[in-house]
């Protein structure tokens, strides 16, 4: 899920990071009002956490927080405007990843925050491998560098399943690839869709990494994700993600009306039973918690290490934040096992809970699947993060695909040239 416009710099992105390095905003004096831009829904585990921090912190300070919520596609669509102007908020909620977070902070946009995680004892707080997407270089390349954002909470990609239909047509939850295709098989035989999908937003994006990251290795990830080699668009890994992708359509796996399906679609989809299984993130556990009417159940995608997933998006300081100090008070407050236990109890995937302070059964299993993630070293991020663009090019690719304008070849054709049209000038070339 991630943002990718690509905004000319004049020459910002070679001089952002190297001005600012080791600083943040410039220090003036406080208004005593915290204006925060976050894009969870309020009965999301994220929202519900969030909200009791925000209650915290103005007892704790005397400040006010003035929250707006905005839309994923509001930000994403807006940042590289809104944060290089005075209507920039003091804190927001941001995509991690080269294309977004790495995008601002190579523009100066984002303010580093090495000396806050030195006060506060962040890096201390939040596992190494969730700090991969907090840091950034000069090219806005994650994994080293400067701190630009804190994640709160972690998350991953995974099947839901309808549990009650699942009993009704007697299908068992499958553990290998070979059961997974035999039980969509399974539904369709019975006239009923499988999967709910969107293609015009991230599902089904994910869903052909996810295949794509069946065939891979932790070395192919680096290549895709951070450049260490080209990347071959028509390799075994891409090749295999999208033939299964158009063969899933054909199967009637997969609807080729998801072609204009958004995620909201297919996640209403799930949640009014139309569809027995969903594969997306753990972002919406706690929702379907709270809107599911039927019982269901989660599983990682079988016989593989790997999964989409990360740390989950960031706390970030615009430059122009009027109040960096307050921003940072309310960072660690979202951190404190309080919080973090109100985020597990509500499904959400805390980063720095203690497993005691949890008192809700069914969010175990979440947490339980993203530790399994984590102990395999298995979260391998997302498909859009290596360009700017990429999110909107998978997308065109993939509706390409399902609506029949573009055969599997001549997709991998497109996307690799568009990937590698995208990359840093410090990249190399792929091979599309």
């Amino acid at each position: 899920m991630n943002a990718r416009r690509l905004i000319a710099t004049t020459g910002i992105a070679a001089l952002g990071i190297a001005a600012l390095a080791g600083c943040g905003p410039a220090e003036q004096e406080s208004d005593g009002v915290l204006t925060l831009w976050h894009y969870e829904g309020e009965n999301s585990a994220m929202g519900i956490a969030w909200n009791r921090a925000i209650e915290i912190f103005e007892e704790e300070t005397g400040a006010t927080v003035a929250f707006e919520e905005r839309s994923f596609e509001q930000i994403r669509q807006t940042a590289s405007q809104v944060l290089n102007s005075d209507e920039a908020p003091d804190l927001l909620e941001y995509n991690k990843g080269n294309a977004t977070a790495g995008l601002l902070a190579s523009q100066g946009l984002l303010a580093p925050l090495d000396d806050a995680v030195a006060e506060y004892g962040w890096d201390e707080t939040l596992a190494s491998s969730l700090q991969t997407t907090a840091r950034y270089d000069e090219d806005g390349v994650m994994g080293s560098g400067s701190w630009y954002g804190v994640p709160t909470y972690g998350e991953y990609v995974q099947f839901y399943y309808n549990a009650e239909m699942f009993d009704e047509y007697g299908v068992e939850v499958p553990t290998t690839l070979d059961e997974l295709e035999d039980a969509m098989q399974a539904f369709v035989d019975e006239g009923i869709t499988p999967l709910a999908e969107a293609a015009a937003e991230y599902p089904l994006g994910q869903l052909w990494y996810q295949l794509a990251l069946t065939q891979a290795d932790r070395q192919w990830v680096d290549d895709y994700q951070v450049y260490d080699n080209p990347v071959d668009f028509a390799g075994t890994e891409v090749t295999y993600a999208t033939d299964t992708v158009a063969d899933w359509v054909e199967s009637g796996y997969i609807s080729s009306d998801a072609t204009g399906l958004a995620a909201e679609d297919a996640g209403t989809g799930f949640i009014n039973g139309t569809y027995p299984m969903f594969f997306s993130g753990s972002w919406w556990y706690g929702r379907f918690l709270d809107e599911a009417q039927h019982d269901w159940s989660t599983f990682l995608f079988p016989e593989t290490e790997m999964s989409p997933g990360s740390s989950g998006n960031l706390w970030v300081i615009p430059t122009t934040s009027g109040d960096p100090e307050l921003a940072q008070e309310f960072i660690d407050i979202t951190l404190r096992p309080e919080i973090q236990a109100i985020m597990g109890d509500n499904g959400g995937v805390p980063v720095a809970a203690s497993p005691d302070d949890l008192t809700n059964d069914s969010s175990v299993e979440l947490i339980e699947n993203f530790n399994t993630l984590l102990d395999q070293d298995g979260l391998a991020f997302y498909p859009d993060w290596p360009t700017p663009t990429f999110y909107d090019e998978l997308n065109a690719g993939l509706q390409g695909l399902l609506n029949g304008s573009l055969s599997p070849q001549q997709m991998n054709e497109q996307i690799g040239s568009d990937y590698e049209a995208g990359l840093p000038a410090s990249a190399g070339s792929s091979t599309p």
